[in-house]
């Protein structure tokens, strides 16, 4: 299958990376991790929202390196993640648990799912109990918000 490549793909300029711990309240949107590109590309800041766990954290974080740089490559737009993010949030059932990127009419779905699939990998290879990881960061909308405390990873 043929996919679009980014025209950076080939560049050898290094790209800086920051992952950071956040408050929850600080997220620009209901979202437990978020990443953002410099205007030139070269710097990715990723944001993290502060979890009971460094070993959730890094999960979290590591999921959002993996899209973003996956979504680089693809040449997605990171607006468009944005917007198609936030749309979903907007649309939510009552009830729906998934995350944005699971929806197959994401524009970040093949990235999302491959980010999803390395970090269930880490976190068994951390001793993570998914469904107790799943679960905090489901409290974390609870706790901002009244509602069906969905919440995403991007």
């Amino acid at each position: 299958m043929a996919r679009a490549r980014s025209s950076e793909s080939t560049s050898s300029r290094h790209m800086d990376v920051s992952i950071e711990v956040v408050d929850h309240n600080s997220q620009n949107y209901e979202t437990v991790g978020d990443w953002i590109f410099s205007a030139d590309g070269h710097r990715l800041q990723i944001k993290v929202s502060r979890l009971s766990d460094w070993r959730h954290e890094a999960l979290v974080g590591i999921h959002e390196l993996i899209e973003a740089v996956l979504c680089k490559e693809a040449g997605i737009d990171q607006e468009l993640v944005n917007v198609f993010d936030r749309a979903f949030e907007e649309m939510r059932p009552l009830g729906n648990q998934d995350e944005p990127g699971h929806d197959p009419g994401a524009p970040y779905h093949r990235q999302h799912r491959i980010a999803d699939a390395i970090e269930r990998l880490l976190a068994t290879e951390l001793g993570v109990d998914w469904g107790k990881y799943d679960l905090e960061v489901a409290s974390l909308a609870q706790d901002r918000e009244e509602g069906d405390g969905a919440l995403t990873r991007k």
